[in-house]
């Protein structure tokens, strides 16, 4: 017993020393599967973004009280038929922006009045964009742009002389207008085309005061932002004739 003990005292620092070297080896070994599993965890959201997307849920809402219903990803939204009120609504008004159009053209050679040519510049641009408007949405709809025949202009499809639509200025007005120059051109133009703008809101409250009319969310949209800038304008028009008037006074 007692000659063993130097052995030991002498081997004790050797085998410290693998033990440290053991405790080091299985504490890099664990650091090393811990990084393996967290790379294999990280990794995996990159695996499932490269791999192919996942088809499209299309839900239908049921009706009150009803469970929805699960659509094969191949369904396709299809537009309602619109009502026929919608269609020659959106005819007419097509025509009715044309003839705005057209007075706005005279501005430049008839008047060098700056309100008139900004405010002509200002209608021209907004309704040439809801012309285009107009025009793909009824073609989107395989609805002719035009009430008229192609080539009678001037009948409707039933054969009979067509109707100006409400605030339109007829062929005697145009050509006064066509024939007028400075304060006389702008007065008639003021005078004009808030009567033309004043037709325009007769036919958006037309359109809504006829049953199953206007449902379509871009006409609503369209005719809502009509009621509003029209309304804007013609009081703006109503301002400029209020300040020549004031000018011929003095």
């Amino acid at each position: 017993m007692h000659c063993d003990a130097p052995k030991l005292k002498r081997y004790h620092p050797r085998l410290h020393r693998k033990l440290h070297a053991a405790r080091a080896s299985a504490a890099l070994c664990a650091v090393l599967l811990a990084a393996s599993a967290f790379a294999g965890i990280s990794s995996s959201p990159a695996r499932a973004q490269q791999s192919a997307p996942a088809a499209p849920v299309v839900v239908q809402p049921g009706a009150p009280g009803q469970p929805s219903k699960t659509l094969p990803s191949s369904t396709r939204a299809t537009l309602l038929p619109p009502s026929q009120a919608d269609v020659e609504f959106m005819q007419g008004m097509i025509m009715h922006h044309q003839q705005a159009v057209v007075m706005t053209a005279l501005i430049p050679s008839h008047t060098e009045n700056k309100d008139i040519r900004l405010l002509g510049a200002r209608i021209s641009r907004s309704q040439s964009d809801e012309i285009r408007m107009m025009q793909r949405w009824l073609a989107v709809r395989g609805e002719p742009t035009s009430m008229s025949m192609p080539d009678m202009p001037d009948m409707d499809k039933s054969g009979k002389p067509m109707a100006l639509m409400p605030g339109m200025l007829t062929p005697a007005q145009m050509e006064a207008l066509r024939n007028a120059k400075g304060a006389e051109f702008d007065h008639l133009f003021l005078t004009g085309m808030i009567q033309h703008h004043g037709g325009a809101l007769i036919m958006v409250k037309a359109l809504y005061d006829t049953p199953s009319a206007g449902q379509d969310a871009q006409l609503f949209d369209f005719t809502t932002d009509v009621d509003t800038s029209q309304r804007a304008e013609i009081r703006i028009m109503q301002s400029l004739l209020q300040k020549e008037s004031l000018k011929e006074k003095q």
